[in-house]
């Protein structure tokens, strides 16, 4: 049975590989911080990235899902990052796709990155997205170094 630090390696390792050719180059796995965790994923400045893999992941029921966000507020401020990123393993969907694993979002972070306005209410539920998708929102809000669009051939 692989361990729990095992497990957690193959999906940042899977969230970088993802992460590099979409926009952020520079993004690698972060040493670990102890008491002060600033997330999994460094080099994609302010977003903090919680990366979470294995059966804990593709089974995670709705109050898990909430503490996971919990922790991804504390690791958002302890890294002194805009943007928080949960990001999932589904069921059914490996590592080499890890572009369509879940990611989520607190929903005024959500509507602020959409919008570019910071919404009066902080509303803290949970937002899901494929993580292709949430990249996508990112690079319209200034992240990363957005993708090429192509256009078809005539």
């Amino acid at each position: 049975m692989p361990r729990p630090r095992d497990i957690g390696t193959r999906a940042e390792t899977a969230v970088v590989r993802y992460l590099q050719p979409n926009g952020w180059p520079h993004a690698e796995r972060r040493s670990l911080r102890g008491a002060h965790d600033a997330g999994d994923i460094t080099g994609t400045p302010g977003i903090c990235w919680e990366v979470k893999g294995g059966d804990a992941a593709r089974n995670a029921s709705d109050l898990t899902i909430g503490r996971w966000m919990l922790e991804l507020a504390v690791e958002v401020t302890n890294a002194r990052a805009e943007v928080g990123v949960l990001v999932v393993q589904r069921a059914g969907v490996g590592t080499a796709n890890a572009g369509r694993w879940w990611a989520i979002m607190p929903a005024h972070q959500v509507i602020a990155l959409a919008t570019g306005v910071e919404p009066a209410l902080r509303m803290h539920w949970p937002v899901r997205m494929l993580l292709a998708d949430a990249a996508t929102l990112l690079h319209a809000a200034g992240y990363g170094q957005p993708q090429p669009t192509t256009t078809p051939a005539a």
